[in-house]
């Protein structure tokens, strides 16, 4: 590395002949990226989860760039560059087929002399003050996530110790997870997260940051925790980290008062079963998912035998969550008819309104929740059996079209009312 970069000193450095990372691994886009802005005299380096996975021998999702570049300095070498963000300045550098590679400048925590006189711009200055490779390595969440591979040489650079914590398979935080936490309180529901998705340990310590800070969890932006709560789905370990959540007294506090239990957890088993065997994150599906076993205790303890009485009950169930969230009203409609449609599945056969409920666009996804709570609960499968038979040789689609509306007739223009018709 170059006197530019002497902070790196400080760092353990693995040489490429150590490690296992090879250029055919990565993107090609982001190789350009990183190509032209060495060539250009900045330093340019792979970061954060996309070195980690390749390291773990996983495919990464996505490679983020880093760069000591200025984002103005990056939109000049680049004319498919648009910055975005006001909060963290990034620019993306746009490819054909809609592909983007984000690339971040290196930043450091702000000295308090350095902080604006105005309290309500703090928090839009910390996230955009520049510094040194090892000052952003130290500003990142979990060591793992803190690695760094220079395009210069190929080798990896670590500053704080990610490399001995993945070949431990430990996820530790970087600095105090006390203060971390305090920082960032969705960092508690990502360490859970990444503890699940990779089979790592989670350090004692960030076991009892989370206790302890479990209610900041509650402050965080209702739009980050929705989007984050579909990431465990997506990536298939809704049901351990709850769970964990749960233990750790994160969960009523991450959702509003809601206490999980067995069958929920067992249900999510199933549903991130579902998603590892290619079926897509419905959401809908995760919320009815969420509140099934409140919503059968509710059958029973409120004795409800209409389909009436049970869209009333899930409305109870869904509306404060949903509004709490900013879940849209279509998306809490379809959550509601899958719940009301287990309702009417888990009463049985030849009831009243069966052939019109047959004929309802939700009745396939009723019965997939209804299979996956028999799956997980080992119960009415028989049952199961008997609604998968008629539900396929029937079809989700009416036998016959729907009688369209009947339409008021309306006056031609110019014409009077007959007489005594006014």
């Amino acid at each position: 590395m170059t006197e530019k970069e002497g902070d790196c000193s400080r760092a353990l450095i693995v040489p490429r002949a150590e490690h296992t990372i090879s250029r055919r691994q990565i993107d090609e886009n982001t190789l350009k990226v990183l190509y032209r802005l060495r060539r250009s005299g900045y330093l340019a380096c792979l970061v954060g989860g996309g070195v980690r996975d390749l390291l773990l021998g996983r495919v990464p999702k996505d490679f983020d760039v880093a760069t000591d570049a200025t984002p103005e300095q990056i939109k000049a070498l680049f004319r498919n560059c648009f910055l975005v963000g006001r909060r963290f300045r990034l620019a993306h550098i746009r490819f054909a087929g809609n592909y983007v590679v984000e690339v971040a400048t290196f930043r450091r925590q702000p000295r308090p002399e350095e902080l604006p006189g105005d309290s309500d711009e703090h928090f839009f200055f910390t996230e955009n003050v520049f510094g040194s490779p090892r000052e952003d390595a130290f500003r990142r969440d979990f060591t793992i996530n803190g690695l760094f591979y220079n395009i210069d040489d190929f080798s990896i650079i670590d500053y704080v110790g990610g490399i001995q914590d993945l070949k431990d398979r430990r996820l530790r935080v970087i600095g105090d997870p006390l203060v971390r936490f305090t920082e960032d309180p969705v960092r508690m529901l990502r360490a859970l997260e990444f503890s699940a998705r990779l089979g790592f340990r989670l350090d004692d310590s960030i076991r009892e940051a989370i206790y302890l800070r479990a209610p900041l969890i509650a402050e965080a932006a209702a739009a980050r925790i929705r989007e984050e709560l579909m990431e465990l789905f997506r990536h298939r370990v809704a049901a351990p980290v709850l769970r964990d959540a749960q233990s750790l007294g994160l969960l009523p506090y991450l959702l509003g008062g809601f206490e999980g239990e067995a069958e929920t957890f067992d249900l999510l088993e199933q549903v991130d079963g579902r998603c590892s065997e290619g079926f897509p994150v419905e959401e809908p599906l995760t919320l009815a998912a969420l509140f099934l076993a409140r919503f059968r205790r509710g059958l029973h303890t409120q004795a409800v035998e209409s389909v009436g009485e049970a869209l009333r009950l899930a409305n109870q169930l869904l509306v404060p969550h949903c509004g709490y969230f900013r879940i849209s009203s279509a998306v809490r409609h379809q959550a509601r008819e899958l719940l009301v449609g287990f309702f009417r599945l888990s009463r049985g056969r030849g009831r009243r309104g069966e052939k019109r409920f047959l004929q309802h666009p939700f009745a396939a996804s009723a019965l997939e929740l209804f299979r996956l709570w028999s799956e997980a609960s080992g119960l009415e499968r028989e049952l199961v059996a008997a609604w998968q038979e008629v539900i396929t040789s029937r079809g989700t689609a009416p036998e016959k079209p729907p009688r369209p509306p009947r339409r008021r007739s309306r006056r031609p223009r110019g014409r009077k009312s007959p007489p005594g018709k006014n």
